[in-house]
């Protein structure tokens, strides 16, 4: 009797997920791809409230195969993922948290796309219950694309579709000692890696839940972790690309949306000590990462902060941070007939504070919004300066004629 290769191998890795895991587990018994074309590999993190037992339950009744391993708490997300890879035999692998669910049909979709496209990775629509989720790169459905073609680096949780293959030739893995920020750097160098990106934003794939409770298998730990989340994936996105444009746009990524926020409000009730500690474990990053190409694609008011930490100078902070917090608008100050738009947030032509003006000025994105802008306004004038000694030329070869 021969075994037929599974086309997906659902992975769970589940810690004190009842009752939620009762509904994910039905979301994945209710999909339409064929039951033997589906294997699940559940991994019972050290679970004290039935997860174990409610797991076994299922595999004795789904009608898909359904191998559940149960352990010692590993203390975090990436062990029980790692263990469920190592048991995957499908050709491609779906990692589903025990919180969340499956949307209808999500896996005949993905699977089917998958193999349509040729492509590597496929992310499928995702809606938050009681949570936010991403919604930048569900525009349209696109079958192929990149991590640099579209939005899809704002969405780096695990909660996708990957061809087992790219895994297993990269001997891709999920880093255990990072405790937060994990998702971002598998996700990001299988993005990377991959021939093509397929996104499927027509139809509700992965329901993103947030538990009452508070818990989830995610620790969301100190200020720390996040530190050491943005050094991964920036270490990672300069490995594997090359200094200039490219890499400039991915950097945005951890710099917008790991660093930036240790510099948001929580920063105003932070201690001196935390401050300081901040600024410290934030040095090396900017130094290394900080560029002037990552700088011009960011609101002037998030680049104000992460310049002022870039050059280490946190007694400038605090003001900035409390007008951001106030939801304040900046005012507008149109130079070059309105071919320059500076926003004035604090520090702004302060002789002490010696902030560069090219800090404050907007980019053609944010500077549309205020009215007097005249976008493509340097070229404009160049072509003008042009055409202007062209015509005196002319002239002069007119008289010269004459």
């Amino acid at each position: 009797m021969t075994v037929t290769q599974p086309d997906v191998s659902v992975i769970i890795g589940a810690y004190e997920a009842m009752p939620y895991l009762i509904e994910c587990l039905s979301s994945v018994e209710a999909q339409t791809i064929d039951p033997m074309r589906v294997e699940v590999i559940a991994v019972d993190d050290g679970s004290t409230d039935g997860t174990g037992e409610y797991l076994e339950e299922f595999a004795e009744r789904a009608p898909m195969h359904v191998l559940v391993i149960r352990q010692e708490n590993s203390g975090g997300p990436s062990g029980p993922r790692n263990v469920g890879l190592g048991k995957a035999t499908g050709r491609y692998v779906f990692f589903l948290d025990a919180d969340d669910r499956l949307g209808p049909e999500a896996l005949e979709r993905m699977v089917g796309m998958a193999d349509r496209a040729g492509t590597d990775v496929v992310l499928g629509k995702v809606e938050g219950v009681n949570r936010s989720a991403p919604k930048s790169m569900w525009g349209r459905t696109v079958e192929r694309t990149d991590v640099f073609s579209s939005n899809i680096k704002f969405t780096l949780s695990a909660q996708k579709l990957f061809r087992r293959a790219l895994l297993d030739r990269h001997g891709m893995r999920f880093e255990e000692s990072l405790f937060t920020g994990e998702d971002a750097l598998f996700t990001m160098e299988a993005y990377l890696r991959a021939d093509g990106v397929s996104v499927v934003a027509d139809h509700t794939c992965y329901y993103l839940v947030g538990r009452d409770d508070g818990k989830h298998v995610t620790k969301s730990g100190s200020y720390t972790l996040r530190f050491d989340s943005a050094r991964a994936l920036m270490e990672l996105i300069a490995e594997l690309v090359p200094a200039g444009g490219r890499r400039d746009q991915l950097m945005m990524r951890p710099f917008l949306v790991t660093l930036l926020p240790q510099f948001g409000p929580k920063y105003l009730t932070d201690s001196e000590e935390v401050r300081r500690h901040k600024f410290e474990l934030a040095k090396p990053l900017m130094d290394t990462y900080w560029t002037e190409g990552v700088a011009q694609r960011l609101k002037v008011h998030e680049r104000l902060r992460l310049h002022l930490v870039a050059e280490q100078r946190p007694e400038l902070l605090p003001d900035v941070v409390k007008f951001v917090k106030a939801k304040k608008q900046a005012a507008a100050l149109l130079e070059r007939k309105g071919r320059r738009v500076y926003l004035v947030y604090p520090h702004f032509r302060d002789r002490a504070a010696g902030v560069p003006d090219a800090v404050y000025l907007a980019e053609p994105r944010e500077a549309r919004a205020f009215p007097g802008y005249r976008e493509g306004g340097l070229d404009t004038f160049m072509r003008r300066a042009v055409r202007k000694a062209r015509r005196v030329l002319t002239s002069r070869e007119v008289r010269h004629a004459a």
